[in-house]
């Protein structure tokens, strides 16, 4: 990525993180995401299937997998709008869906609890594949008050992602870019390579 806000208009390959809070926008990203000039490899949250497993009160080891599950059954969901499904670990050639439960399952890589979401998931992807990574959120980024940040250098408390986000891509090294994804005209700038409002996670200016 370029080091500014937004990545140039490009073919680079990028890790986009679809939260789970924005189900009702799903299919008004969908159309974005599809005529995207970069292939993307789309990781699913979990929502309304994940907050499910949050209600069960189900202990840490089960709770985990389950929200795993959670994270393909709404990767599947997204699909539904006209994406294809992948269950395989690889750089995309294509806008695709990556329903992770598979990879997971046979590499099991971060620790069992909440304060790994979706929001870490998706930058491991993007860590063992050495791209970028998108987070599409319901919000525009991290903010100090009323101001938002438009660069984090290191970690710091937020309810924005999970508590292992930011430290985990500052250690590995991913370029992150928290955005709003209920603005689909951000969407559509990101990608297009304009300057969006939104919150870049990198010790690189």
């Amino acid at each position: 990525m370029k080091k500014h806000d937004s990545p140039g208009p490009c073919c680079t390959p990028l890790v986009v993180k679809l939260g789970g809070s924005l189900y009702s926008s799903v299919p008004d990203i969908v159309p974005l995401l599809r005529s995207s000039d970069r292939p993307l490899l789309i990781v699913p949250g979990g929502g309304p299937f994940a907050n499910a497993v949050r209600q069960a009160g189900l202990d840490d080891e089960t709770a985990h997998w389950e929200a795993i599950v959670a994270m393909d059954m709404y990767g599947r969901y997204v699909a539904s709008f006209g994406l294809p499904v992948t269950d395989q670990l690889a750089v995309p050639d294509q806008t695709v869906i990556v329903l992770p439960g598979r990879t997971l399952r046979e590499r099991d890589p971060l620790p069992h609890s909440w304060d790994v979401t979706s929001d870490t998931i998706a930058a491991w992807v993007a860590a063992e594949l050495h791209l970028d990574l998108l987070l599409l959120k319901s919000v525009d980024g991290i903010r100090d008050g009323a101001i938002l940040k438009k660069q984090v250098t290191a970690p710091s408390e937020t309810d924005v992602v999970d508590p292992l986000l930011i430290p985990y891509v500052l250690e590995k090294k991913v370029d992150t870019f928290i955005l709003n994804g209920s603005r689909p005209e951000f969407l559509a700038g990101y990608l297009h390579g304009d300057p969006v409002p939104g919150t870049r996670i990198s010790t690189t200016f």
